[in-house]
């Protein structure tokens, strides 16, 4: 949407290599991500980096899950480790928000780090284009990053609250592909995913098509880890019956 307003051409691709002899002026990154909860290795993150830099391409990052992490063995990374970009911040940007980490969606607070020049550049646009953040916003979101014990709380919740779906979806047949992050389980029965949505919705549970992410969630529908503790439990109990 972003590029759309700025009269820019988006092209969405899960690889560099297809954009061709292409050079684009943004390149986006999500990792964790939305909707497939996928997490991209360092070597990856690194090769990225690298690609864009010697193109001369801004590399910007969406992290907003980066704290929504369930397999212990794939653990996401910012672009901005030292592993990843050798030290350096030169041509890249990592958004982060405090709607995941500490469930904080309705007061919009985030940041972005990284490059000092292209920060600075942001800084300059939004004076004129953006609205300053209420200062009860901005205390509360120093507050929230100050504080770690509600992040490994609000962790600890969602994690259990994926446990119980995740043996409820796979349960009943369906297939949980990557999903090692993120507040979702991205889940198929290989079939058309309103099919999913249709068969889901009898039982009173709601879920979002994989249609509304791309072509290639066709098949797939997300699953969302959001909801009570009550209403997560009863629908895994839908699921069993």
């Amino acid at each position: 949407m972003g590029a759309a307003l700025a009269g820019a051409r988006a092209v969405a691709t899960d690889g560099l290599t297809r954009l061709g002899p292409q050079t684009p002026a943004l390149v986006w990154l999500n990792s964790p991500s939305n909707p497939t909860g996928r997490v991209l290795p360092v070597e990856h993150l690194r090769k990225v980096v690298d690609w864009c830099r010697e193109r001369g391409v801004v590399l910007a990052s969406d992290e907003c899950y980066l704290e929504c992490a369930w397999d212990p063995e794939q653990r996401p990374v910012s672009v901005l480790h030292p592993d990843v970009c050798g030290g350096s911040a030169e041509g890249i940007l990592a958004v982060h928000s405090l709607s995941k980490r500490s469930n904080l969606a309705g007061y919009r607070c985030g940041f972005v780090a990284g490059d000092a020049a292209l920060v600075g550049e942001l800084l300059a646009v939004r004076k004129n284009l953006g609205l300053m953040m209420p200062t009860p916003q901005q205390v509360a979101m120093a507050a929230a990053l100050r504080d770690g014990e509600h992040a490994r709380a609000q962790h600890a919740t969602y994690l259990a609250r994926r446990e119980v779906l995740h043996a409820a979806v796979t349960g009943a047949g369906f297939r949980v592909d990557h999903s090692e992050a993120s507040l979702y389980l991205w889940a198929t029965r290989d079939e058309p995913c309103w099919d999913t949505v249709a068969w889901l919705a009898d039982r009173g549970i709601l879920v979002a098509p994989g249609e509304f992410y791309g072509a290639a969630g066709s098949q797939h529908v997300r699953v969302a880890l959001t909801a009570s503790d009550e209403r997560v439990a009863a629908a895994a109990e839908r699921l069993r019956i």
